[in-house]
């Protein structure tokens, strides 16, 4: 069953994304070159500002380029970015460094990076980013980076189902190692993680460096979300008149349905919690706009398997297209069997939400 996405909306009020620290989750498996990038962002005088928190799982070592003492306290590096070892409850460290930022124990920081370690699923992550209710009121989830080895890449997503995972949940995928690779190679990749995930832009790093602003403020920021705003986090791939955008990777499925006319929020509720009882482990990522019937603008709902973020009302429409558009990312689900279940169960409800 899907958590908060049944709760009624919050009514017009104080803007709930104003001011929460954005908070980028860093994947891609083993190999990827994760650590290689942070350092290189780390060293820009704009990411001074920036608490690092490296994950690691069981007994794995931390990467040295990074966090050059194993240590299970925070520590403040040279350069001003915090850096701390998660061994154990992410949401204990993250209340903690908002605590310890606020009485002034550590840096100010204004952006938190999460590292997963290369076998990691990310959506545990997101998942605690989006429902747990204490962090809610103090971090937002911005975006989830994806590294992918341009040497490697297509032989992971052959054989691993985890690079297959971190690519699909991905916001932005990062093609990394470009220089020790060829141009038939990285277009091969390339195709592959677009059949993966035709709506994440995807850039080349060359030695770790890449634009900052193609990996940051990618999220909704503010209920008064700009048109461009809303389109970047919706994700840059067009689907077919259809909703659909072709693929032929074995398992992994991306599609949009469109609706033109209002929804009732019950309906829409109920629609997502016969999905999430039925499918919910394979429903890798949902995020969408619903024009839900007396609202002034479009909610927006994410959500990742059966976890879904509290219903945000955006002020306003930032378009003059208000059908609502719901982007699925899921594993073994094909789009026609979404599409049934939404139009059955609207098919019983009232005529303004048919």
């Amino acid at each position: 069953m899907p958590t908060n996405i049944l709760n009624e909306p919050a009514t017009e009020g104080r803007d709930p994304l104003a001011g929460r620290i954005p908070v980028s989750i860093v994947t891609g498996f083993l190999g990827s070159g994760k650590t290689t990038l942070i350092n290189r962002l780390l060293k820009r005088p704009d990411m001074n500002k920036v608490a690092v928190i490296v994950n690691e799982l069981g007994e794995q070592s931390i990467d040295h380029d990074l966090v050059e003492v194993s240590s299970e306290q925070m520590m403040l590096l040279n350069n001003g970015c915090l850096c701390c070892v998660l061994r154990g409850d992410l949401q204990q460290t993250l209340r903690d460094m908002f605590v310890k930022r606020r009485t002034g124990e550590i840096i100010d920081f204004e952006r938190v990076v999460i590292e997963t370690t290369g076998l990691a699923d990310p959506a545990p992550v997101m998942q605690t980013l989006m429902t747990d209710t204490m962090l809610q009121a103090q971090y937002r989830l911005d975006c989830v980076v994806t590294l992918v080895d341009a040497v490697n890449g297509v032989g992971q997503l052959d054989t691993m189902q985890e690079a297959v995972k971190q690519a699909a949940l991905a916001d932005r995928i990062v093609i990394t190692k470009s220089d020790l690779s060829n141009e038939e190679a990285i277009g091969n990749l390339e195709a592959r993680l677009r059949e993966l995930n035709p709506q994440a832009p995807m850039k080349r790093a060359v030695d770790g460096e890449i634009e900052l602003a193609f990996l940051i403020n990618v999220g909704l920021t503010h209920a008064k979300s700009r048109l461009e705003d809303v389109e970047r986090w919706m994700g840059a791939e067009v689907p077919d008149e259809h909703g659909h955008v072709h693929r032929h990777d074995s398992s992994v499925r991306s599609f949009c349905l469109r609706y033109d006319r209002p929804f009732t929020w019950s309906t829409f509720s109920q629609c997502l919690e016969v999905l999430t009882a039925l499918r919910g482990p394979d429903l890798l990522r949902v995020k969408g706009l619903v024009n839900v019937a007396d609202r002034k603008g479009p909610l927006v709902v994410q959500g990742v398997q059966h976890l879904f973020h509290p219903p945000i009302e955006l002020a306003g429409w930032p378009s003059d297209d208000h059908a609502t558009r719901i982007v699925f990312i899921t594993r073994g689900i094909e789009r026609p069997v979404v599409e049934g279940l939404f139009a059955a169960i609207t098919s019983i409800a009232t005529p303004a939400a048919s």
